[in-house]
């Protein structure tokens, strides 16, 4: 922790910065897959940006979390509640998740819980740092508690809303899942408002489980993003009518969560040789479905890898053992989940 703590103090300096930070401020991008520490001194004070983390992993796609072992980082407005300094993943800081608005829109009986940032590089629905990275948000983090900030602020947002690839990714899913738009634009108002007065803004939850915030007036990013031709699928085997949006026990891979991660894992080695030249990593999303009898089908890349890369991805989903599939009120029934896999190195 000292030698720790002497590197942060060195780069507090070097930014103008005073050592320690009473007060910080971290917001996540989940598409960007970047985290950013603010911090400041006195309550009255702007916040400043100190540095931005790497992400190094992704579980889940663009939403927010709704139930219990979906694989999904979730997405609104945090604080950090826990500090477990002997955690299985080297460090981790916990998130009061699920919070008064997942409480009211999130499955009732299983909403999931322990979501943490933590290190050892690896999740099924946390914001996971490498180890050396950790240490430093760890130490950042528990400075601000023994000065009184009780209640550290984590703000989880779908994209960096100032970068026009990801937003312009975000509109595209939107199209398809309209009813995430509230949410956004909710988060968006939170993202702009910090951008203009380097504040955070009022918010309040609503009956409903909406965020509510000033509408901000919003300047979206001006860069044109070309958008590549979408590659036609084969048909979905299995009608969305007849798969589940809620149920009471989830599909489990043979072996559990642990095994299914190891299946990721082995997935990523193999796919490193299809990477494109001078490409060192890419973040590849799958949705697929596990049918009623258990069995993985309807493989589709939604985004990330490559013509080469993707094909085969898609195959080893289908191919995968049969799962126990998921149950509701007793009865197994189909179910559509979507998984992100890192292809590389750092």
């Amino acid at each position: 922790m000292k030698r720790k703590e002497d590197t942060l103090m060195k780069q507090f300096q070097e930014k103008g910065l005073v050592w320690p930070a009473n007060y910080i401020y971290i917001r996540s991008f989940k598409y960007d897959s970047e985290m950013e520490i603010w911090v400041k001194n006195k309550k009255e004070e702007k916040y400043k940006l100190f540095k931005t983390y790497k992400v190094c992993a992704l579980a889940g796609t663009l939403g927010p979390k709704r139930m219990a072992g979906d694989y999904q980082v979730p997405e609104g407005v945090y604080c950090i509640d826990e500090f477990n300094p002997r955690s299985q993943y080297h460090l981790s800081l916990g998130l009061n998740y699920p919070n008064a608005s997942d409480r009211l829109l999130s499955d009732l009986s299983s909403p999931g819980n322990e979501i943490y940032i933590h290190g050892s590089c690896v999740t099924v629905g946390c914001i996971p740092l490498t180890d050396d990275k950790i240490e430093e948000v760890y130490i950042l983090a528990a400075h601000a508690k023994d000065q009184g900030e009780d209640f550290i602020p984590v703000h989880i947002f779908p994209v960096n809303f100032k970068v026009a690839k990801s937003v312009a990714y975000l509109n595209r899913y939107l199209q398809s899942f309209s009813e995430y738009a509230p949410m956004v634009r909710s988060m968006r108002n939170i993202f702009y408002y910090f951008e203009k007065n380097k504040e955070l803004p009022l918010i309040l939850i609503n009956g409903k489980g909406d965020y509510i915030t000033d509408d901000v007036v919003i300047e979206e990013p001006k860069s044109i993003v070309k958008v590549k031709k979408k590659i036609v699928h084969k048909p979905q085997p299995i009608k969305d009518e007849d798969l589940a949006t809620s149920v009471d026990n989830l599909p489990v891979y043979p072996g559990g969560n642990e095994a299914f991660q190891g299946f990721l894992d082995n997935l990523s080695k193999e796919m490193t040789k299809d990477l494109e030249e001078g490409q060192k990593k890419t973040f590849v999303q799958v949705e697929y479905i596990i049918d009623a009898e258990g069995k993985p089908v309807y493989a589709m890349v939604l985004r990330g890898g490559n013509e080469e890369m993707n094909p085969k991805i898609e195959a080893a989903f289908e191919n995968m053992p049969q799962w126990k599939p998921a149950k509701h009120y007793g009865k197994d029934i189909g179910i559509k989940l979507k998984q992100s896999i890192m292809i590389g190195t750092e």
